[in-house]
């Protein structure tokens, strides 16, 4: 395989025992990085002997008020000066050696501008989260097109910064990720790629570890701010429903579960399903809501205190 140089970038709020593993196991690599950015918020709860197992790490700590998915990553993209940049989130956990080796593989293929990894659950993951991680992450590969939009829909352009590599050269080409986005950084880079004529792999060997059990209430902010992200970039969602396949998976979901005979599960899925589904449509709607519901819907208010400064919050 043709060497490629790779920055890896992970942001970091009050890293923990799944960072240390990332850091020990990024050491371990087949593929080794030139450079890791950690772009850290508040350096209170950053413990440096937590990366000392890695060489050619550079720590850059910022206020919690700074920190945003889009423009923090974007920061240090432009730092880099590598070929290809991987972002990864702290929790993300390689599950072998070869991570960044079948990561960066289909970068041969001159037309693919970004890749992303399989996520399976953790140790703690419940079924859930089980069965959401192998609808969204299938067992094959793939490369993404323009041409796929019929056939896969919003599909086309999903992507996931908890663990995906990106080009860089096209990465500016096409100015980098959002600098002010509440959420969704990676999918709106992504749609732009598709737009743009580039391909996007889906690499099944590239596997990380990466789970979160949400509750309902959690599972209604999140989606919230997932419909804010949607309604903000028409010029991208407009493409594909992203409806469909949330209801794709939700029928399937449902029907594993009830012919297995989890029926108290099935209960707290379609639960969960009606939070995300309401999270997500009031979040569309974001811009006739009040200042008050729409930070009690958000995942993210410091997002809102930068975009809505001039309201007092209640």
């Amino acid at each position: 395989m043709e060497e490629r140089t790779v920055t890896v970038i992970i942001p970091t709020y009050k890293p923990d025992e799944k960072f240390r593993e990332l850091m020990n196991r990024l050491a371990k690599q087949t593929v080794r990085p030139e450079q890791i950015w950690i772009i850290n918020t508040e350096e209170a709860y950053f413990h440096p002997e937590d990366t000392a197992c890695v060489p050619n790490v550079s720590v850059i700590h910022i206020k919690k008020e700074e920190f945003d998915h889009g423009g923090t990553r974007d920061m240090a993209a432009r730092m880099a000066d590598t070929e290809l940049l991987v972002f990864m989130t702290m929790d993300a956990v390689p599950a072998d050696g070869y991570l960044l080796e079948h990561l960066i593989r289909p970068f041969q293929n001159p037309q693919v501008a970004a890749a992303y990894a399989r996520q399976l659950p953790g140790k703690d993951g419940n079924i859930l989260e089980t069965y959401t991680r192998n609808f969204n992450y299938g067992p094959e590969s793939c490369i993404k097109t323009k041409e796929d939009l019929d056939r896969l829909g919003i599909k086309t352009f999903f992507c996931s910064n908890v663990c995906a590599a990106y080009r860089r050269s096209t990465y500016l080409e096409l100015g980098g990720f959002e600098k002010h986005t509440i959420f969704n950084e990676d999918m709106i880079f992504a749609g732009k790629l598709i737009q743009a004529g580039k391909a996007i792999a889906y690499c099944k060997d590239a596997r990380v570890y990466h789970s979160h059990n949400y509750s309902g209430i959690q599972q209604f902010r999140r989606n919230f701010d997932l419909g804010v992200s949607q309604a903000d970039h028409p010029e991208i969602f407009g493409m594909a429903k992203s409806e469909t396949e949330g209801i794709r998976m939700v029928k399937q979901t449902a029907a594993r579960l009830a012919g297995t005979g989890r029926l108290l599960t099935l209960w707290r899925f379609l639960w969960q399903s009606g939070c995300k589904w309401m999270g997500y449509r009031l979040g569309k709607g974001y811009r006739r809501l009040p200042r008050g519901i729409i930070m009690r819907c958000t995942m993210n208010p410091s997002y809102w205190r930068q975009k809505l400064p001039e309201q007092a919050e209640k």
